[in-house]
């Protein structure tokens, strides 16, 4: 038996591949599914199954492609209804696989149809779990991606994935070996550990959703409390891996058709489509096209366009740095922004070189930034709420970028404010959208807060959570 966690870090998500006897089973594929395809045909295997754990919200599975092209049946646990042909698995339904078997166990809470897929090795041990959004390690699946399903609520969900945790996974031997969905920087859960796998008895010491003695009552409290709205986007990707979607041959055709700067810009103002540069923000800041939004591929990429652009419908124009306008539109494919229309054939250079209009980004250094810093300077820190209430600037406001639209009204609209986030990448995606919002006066502090910190600002303007 050879199990392969296959981790995209981008979107915090593993894909697993199991084989045994020249027989495959694929959990939770990726959006591109040529390489499963090719790591089958290279060991002389064959696909066998396509397992899904559930619908997923922060990504596109590839279930349905990698079905059209090996011929393998999708497999669904309980309460699934897609709208194409799938296995629909019974509680505790056994499908084999070579030498070994692999039992779907219906866990709902995350969702109604998540279910964990426990493997049973060729002596008929329990072997390992792919859990899904039902376990991950230090945390859980939050209950409220799907309380719309008639009068569920988000407490009837915690409910249920208390039972399903303590009926079905906390029963098996603590040598399990444990495969989530997802780790840490996933919109799924709140507090999720680096790790990616895990034994199931390491697990039942330090998550405390497996605390023996936890109530019900207790574990509702504890999976629904600090809950922070889940992305825009995930009904989106639902709706896409439960109905089904283009094939990725066909959205790579179509949206890397390279564009000269000027049909570049008459298919912008024709189709109001977004302007997306992808390079990094260094390049970004120095020189842009007006209006463009920066998100750059050297960070969590996908999971901002997501969350950022929301529409999964909204036509986008890329620019790239040479050679990534491939990978720019699979890495937006994954999150089912499938409609790239083509990338800037030439890149920023070429914009330039046809002398048209360009913008860029007042910066600062942190030297600089620590010259200017007085108690009256506006400064908005674009961190997360949690990184903020560790440690901040005395006189900063928070603005999280994952909510920068409710605080656009926060931003003075004459006078000259700083924003930062930790490094730096942040805070450039926050100055795009806040410049192609007509808001222009901000200065960018380069390197964010961690370079902040090491200038002569003293330590007193730093607020802890002692202080606060």
């Amino acid at each position: 038996m050879n199990i392969e966690q296959i981790y995209t870090g981008c979107l915090a998500q593993g894909a697993y591949y199991i084989e045994s006897n020249g027989e495959v089973a694929i959990i939770d594929p990726l959006r591109e599914v040529q390489p499963y395809i090719d790591k089958a045909t290279k060991q002389n295997a064959a696909i066998k199954y396509i397992f899904e754990t559930h619908f997923h919200a922060d990504f596109v599975s590839g279930h349905v492609t990698l079905a059209k092209k090996t011929g393998a049946p999708i497999v669904y646990g309980p309460n699934a209804t897609p709208a194409f042909d799938a296995i629909i698995a019974n509680d505790f339904q056994e499908f084999s696989l070579g030498a070994i078997t692999i039992i779907a166990l219906h866990t709902p809470g995350h969702t109604m149809e998540s279910t964990t897929y426990l493997v049973r090795d060729e002596n008929g041990k329990d072997h390992a779990i792919f859990s899904g959004d039902t376990l991950f390690l230090g945390d859980v699946g939050r209950p409220d991606l799907a309380q719309k399903i008639g009068k569920i609520t988000v407490e009837d969900l915690a409910s249920y994935l208390y039972d399903s945790l303590r009926e079905k996974i906390m029963p098996l031997a603590d040598d399990v070996i444990v495969y989530p969905a997802h780790g840490a920087g996933s919109a799924c859960g709140k507090n999720m550990m680096k790790e990616t796998i895990d034994t199931l008895g390491n697990q039942k010491k330090v998550n405390y959703a497996l605390r023996a003695d936890m109530t019900r009552e207790e574990f509702i409290k504890e999976v629904t409390d600090g809950l922070l709205p889940p992305p825009s986007y995930f009904p989106e990707n639902v709706k896409l891996n439960k109905e089904g979607y283009d094939d990725i041959s066909d959205i790579l055709q179509r949206g890397t058709r390279p564009l000269l700067p000027t049909e570049f810009e008459v298919i912008a103002n024709e189709t109001n489509a977004v302007i997306l540069d992808v390079r990094h923000q260094d390049e970004f800041v120095k020189g842009h096209i007006p209006r463009s939004i920066f998100i750059g591929l050297n960070g969590s990429f996908a999971p901002w366009v997501g969350a950022l652009i929301a529409d999964i419908q909204q036509p986008i124009l890329i620019v790239t740095p040479e050679g990534h306008e491939e990978e720019t539109v699979t890495r937006l494919s994954r999150v089912g922004f499938d409609h790239t229309l083509g990338y800037l054939q030439g890149g920023f250079d070429a914009w330039k070189k046809a002398s048209k209009e360009y913008d860029t980004i007042s910066s600062v250094t942190t030297e600089k930034f620590n010259d200017d810093y007085t108690d009256e300077l506006y400064i908005f820190d674009l961190r997360k709420e949690s990184e903020f209430n560790s440690e901040h600037i005395r006189n900063a406001k928070n603005t999280p970028l994952d909510y920068l639209n409710d605080y656009l009204a926060e931003f003075p609209q004459r006078e000259t404010f700083y924003v930062h986030c930790a490094g730096g990448y942040r805070s450039v995606i926050a100055a795009s959208i806040l410049k192609s919002r007509g808001i222009h006066n901000l200065i960018n502090v380069e390197g964010g807060f961690k370079a902040i910190k090491e200038t002569e600002i003293p330590v007193s303007d730093f607020v802890c959570p002692s202080s606060l």
